[in-house]
């Protein structure tokens, strides 16, 4: 992480456990990184109160660590049209407004996706050049790092234009954040062959082959996991299937490896013996330390936390806000943007 000072807003009363997560990872995130900072977005006599039932003291991080009141919310049950009409003053979008205002340099939600992604595009407004956010995030593969994959769910159908869009924010984002300069880029289809595929989907090929960026070809879904390419592109609808199938296999993998040591004697011997492997590949694919999906394109950072994380992962989450922010990210889009496809 980037020692250059950024400052974080977090939206304090979102998600599935809101304060007991969000508060716990905001500390340690604080106490992890000392050039940082952070503003806390919700209900202050609360907050107060989590800090000190957590063994914390506001004042104890100076100016490192400040509050934003409001006692309104965004449930995880809102409508986005009913969390962007209705609640203007909510947790959620006074955190987006931080960063409109320059106050943050990124914004970080474990709350309704589809109600951050409207307040955020309403609140910020997109990247000239840009015409759809997208939602990105990392996923773990074999070769002990990971893969960018977008779209997550903003935008069930797209244009080809739109993948080409996606694939360039993508590049962008590695970039920032991993230091490749060239990423690689796959466009996800049901073969590695140019002819195979819908027509949108073709014409997306065809568009990536023709401009400056570096694009592979297409892979399909087991490269997801191999690291055939750093950024992986398609549609909202087949990237939200294919992230929750992995967090699904992922649970499976974790809750199978704790039956294992509930097993008879003799599979509680071997799974003793072959722990410290086990442990290895399950720390490696920790869906936790991938936290925090970027929802790009918007002129400024937002990251959406998964809604049931735990402060573990939220802190990750905060993380990668934080490092998008320190390494330029919307600048790097705008520069490729300007250089053109």
């Amino acid at each position: 992480m980037s020692d250059e000072s950024v400052c974080v807003a977090i939206d304090a009363m979102g998600g599935d456990h809101g304060l007991s997560v969000t508060i716990a990872a905001s500390l340690d995130f604080l106490s992890r990184h000392p050039a940082h900072r952070i503003i806390l977005v919700g209900d202050e006599e609360r907050i107060r109160a989590s800090v000190r039932a957590q063994g914390g003291s506001l004042d104890a991080y100076d100016t490192r660590l400040s509050l934003v009141h409001t006692d309104e919310m965004v449930a995880m049950d809102d409508p986005p049209a009913v969390a962007l009409k209705a609640k203007r003053r909510s947790s959620m979008r006074m955190a987006i407004e931080q960063v409109s205002d320059g106050r943050a340099q990124a914004a970080v939600s474990a709350g309704n996706t589809g109600a951050l992604m409207a307040i955020s595009r309403y609140v910020l407004k997109t990247i000239e050049g840009i015409d759809r956010p997208a939602i990105a995030t990392s996923l773990p593969n074999r070769t002990g790092g990971s893969t960018l994959m977008l779209d997550l769910g903003a935008n069930v159908e797209c244009s080809a234009e739109h993948l080409l869009q996606f694939a360039l924010m993508g590049s962008a984002l590695v970039s920032s954040l991993q230091g490749s300069e060239r990423p690689s880029i796959g466009l996800l289809n049901v073969g590695e062959e140019i002819i195979k595929g819908n027509d949108t989907v073709k014409q997306a090929g065809e568009l990536l082959r023709a401009s400056r960026l570096n694009f592979l070809g297409n892979v399909e879904g087991n490269d997801i996991f191999k690291g055939t390419a750093e950024v992986i592109v398609c549609d909202g609808f087949v990237g939200n299937v294919a992230l929750k199938t992995s967090e699904g296999l992922a649970q499976m993998l974790g809750g199978f490896l704790k039956e294992e040591f509930t097993r008879s004697w003799a599979t509680r011997a071997v799974a003793l013996i072959a722990r410290p492997v086990l442990k290895r590949f399950s720390r490696r694919v920790d869906h936790r330390r991938y936290n925090g999906a970027a929802l790009l394109g918007l002129r400024g950072i937002v990251f959406k936390s998964h809604g049931s994380a735990d402060a573990f992962a939220f802190r990750h989450a905060i993380e990668r806000a934080a490092d998008a922010a320190s390494h330029g990210l919307n600048r790097r889009i705008e520069e490729s943007l300007a250089k053109g496809y």
